[in-house]
């Protein structure tokens, strides 16, 4: 989790329906630093940059989620969407830009799991880009160096113990997104 607030993630619910809105901010406030919009163009008003995780319903009046959506993914923005909808999955979802799919009712518990994951696999993602980017310079100092260099360079070795590091902390968040789940989303 790169954005928002470090240790609790930020949170949109998005959700027209102004008491499933308060359930869902209820739910997830003290968790996160959760934000509501009672709408989605309120959503688009409150789209930001410090966002980790999005809910969005679907189905809203005047702008919908799939608009929001595609506002989330012209932006650029980086955060996880979930869609938390009644509408039932078909196969449009496939092509859909969200990270879940959670189909109404939906409980305290759930939603909760919902945000954790999201904000893990997030974790995982940035993560797994920073291990790569040190891999691949130290790759290349494999290459343009010889043995006693780099046996001989305190830079390199710290590089390799924070690849090391990197490779643990790396794998811990794969083992509580579970690996199916891991392996499924890279």
């Amino acid at each position: 989790m790169t954005q928002g607030t470090a240790e609790r993630g930020t949170v949109l619910v998005v959700e027209d329906e102004d008491h499933l809105a308060e359930l869902y901010t209820e739910y997830l406030d003290g968790e996160y630093d959760v934000r509501t919009a009672y709408g989605g163009a309120e959503a688009l008003e409150m789209l930001a940059a410090d966002l980790d995780v999005v809910l969005l319903d679907r189905r809203m009046p005047i702008v919908s989620g799939n608009e929001v959506l595609a506002e989330i993914q012209e932006r650029g923005l980086r955060c996880r969407v979930a869609m938390v909808t009644a509408v039932d999955p078909d196969f449009d979802i496939i092509d859909m830009g969200c990270d879940d799919y959670v189909v109404k009712p939906v409980t305290r518990d759930r939603l909760r799991e919902v945000v954790d994951r999201l904000l893990k696999l997030s974790e995982y993602t940035d993560r797994k880009r920073e291990l790569t980017a040190k891999k691949l310079k130290r790759n290349v100092l494999r290459v343009e160096k010889t043995e006693s260099e780099l046996a001989d360079s305190d830079t390199f070795q710290r590089l390799q113990r924070e690849i090391a590091e990197m490779e643990e902390t790396v794998q811990g968040i794969a083992d509580d997104l579970g690996d199916d789940y891991v392996t499924k989303t890279q």
